[in-house]
């Protein structure tokens, strides 16, 4: 599964702040998310943020689509 910046995805386990929803800011061998609900940023490397992903909710818009 391929992921780009500014999707937004559920995970597994939610953040402590209460929230289970993500935004991807950085995608390479490691992932940089942001919280969506304290805005808290945390870096993964790629095996752990894709084992912790659980659905993709929102695709950012491409700029190849008209």
């Amino acid at each position: 599964m391929s992921y780009n910046i500014g999707d937004i995805v559920k995970m597994r386990k939610p953040h402590p702040c209460g929230s289970d929803q993500w935004e991807i800011t950085r995608v390479g061998m490691d992932f940089r998310i942001k919280c969506l609900g304290c805005g808290r940023q945390v870096l993964l490397p790629r095996p752990k943020f894709e084992k912790g992903v659980k659905a993709v909710i929102q695709r950012a818009l491409s700029e190849e689509q008209p």
